[in-house]
């Protein structure tokens, strides 16, 4: 699953969704990094000519929950099974609130295990366009104080009968890989309700991904 990708220019991200510019920092991004996730705008300004529906919000690249004590737990949560996201402890909360968001990428990068060691690539849109990755974002303060830290997971569905994701992590490994939005459906994913998440968790096709440099 992916733990490593490339966030786009902010510029970029903004004519895309259709936000406000914003700031990003590190571009190469790790579990614990911040990054920018797309959400459906909390408040609209309607005295705007063109108010928009949607804001990018920097957050932790792992879904942090509302219980926990640190931000540690970001290294385990950066992915999250969507066939168990509404049962699983740390992520049931956002699953079952639809707090569904977009995390949009350049390229994701992956193991392939093919030559019998580790090679990591970099796999991108064949078209050239960013990623809309399926997401879940939550909302976490820091105990004992006024921090409030934004972050969010990427949603994965099973792959072993993918002809281009298949190739990827260890033999021996269930294949898995997160689920890439098509342009059409951005809106539909950030509007959906809880019940309706699940359709959208389907597999990307192989013909319009790519190896790149």
């Amino acid at each position: 699953m992916c733990s490593h990708y490339e966030a786009p220019a902010p510029q970029l991200v903004a004519e895309t969704f259709g936000i406000d510019p914003f700031e990003q920092g590190k571009l190469d991004l790790w579990p614990g990094y911040i990054g920018a996730f797309i959400r459906l705008a909390e408040r609209v300004d309607h005295d705007s000519p063109t108010p928009a529906a949607n804001e990018g919000v920097p957050g932790a690249f792992g879904l942090i929950p509302f219980w926990s004590k640190d931000t540690k737990i970001t290294r385990k949560t950066y992915n999250c099974r969507s066939e168990t996201a509404n049962t699983k402890p740390s992520f049931r909360s956002a699953w079952r609130q639809a707090q569904h968001c977009i995390i949009p990428a350049a390229a994701i990068y992956e193991p392939d295990w093919r030559t019998g060691k580790a090679i990591p690539t970099r796999i991108v849109r064949a078209d050239g366009e960013l990623m809309g990755i399926a997401g879940l974002w939550e909302q976490w303060h820091e105990p004992g104080t006024d921090r409030i830290l934004h972050s969010f997971t990427m949603l994965t569905i099973n792959a072993d009968d993918h002809p281009f994701m298949r190739n990827y992590h260890k033999p021996q490994d269930e294949k898995r890989m997160v689920v890439i939005l098509p342009k059409g459906l951005y809106g539909d994913w950030l509007k959906a309700s809880a019940g309706e998440s699940m359709e959208f968790m389907r597999q990307y096709p192989a013909d319009r991904m790519a190896v790149a440099l």
